[in-house]
């Protein structure tokens, strides 16, 4: 089972790289391999939907992995819901829960019952003042 899942992880972000590839128009850079599985998608396309033939061409493309990656007999089913609720997968945005602000002094501790208020702007000015006039003074 381990085989078939990395088959089909490998098989659908393969054949989305080579789509868009192809639509690109870099599908000549693609392996030889990779064209004909495009190749055979096309003609899947003139037959039937977009999401049939891509389902299609996947499973095609997981069938020769799993035979690649060493898997024995026929491959199992690896998808236990169908591609159609597989394709609305968005998932709305909820914001999460405001946390509760805790008030952080100027000396960096939180909140508590011994809580000390910040230094004024004032203050600190005034001290500069005092150790600049006390250094011009001593150097005189």
């Amino acid at each position: 089972m381990l085989i078939a899942r990395r088959a089909d992880t490998r098989a659908r972000a393969d054949f989305a790289t080579w789509k868009m590839m192809a639509k690109l128009n870099g599908s000549s850079a693609l392996p030889p391999e990779a064209q004909e599985f495009l190749a055979s998608y096309k003609n899947l396309l003139a037959q039937m939907s977009e999401g049939e033939a891509t389902e299609a061409t996947i499973a095609a493309i997981y069938k020769a992995y799993y035979a690649e990656m060493g898997g024995a007999g026929t491959p199992p089913d690896v998808r236990t819901r169908p591609p159609e609720a597989a394709a609305d997968n968005v998932t709305a945005f909820r914001r999460p829960a405001p946390k509760p602000k805790a008030k952080v002094s100027f000396f960096g501790s939180t909140a508590s019952a011994t809580q000390r208020r910040p230094l004024p702007v004032a203050l600190i000015f005034a001290c500069l003042v005092v150790v600049y006039v006390g250094i011009r003074l001593y150097w005189r």
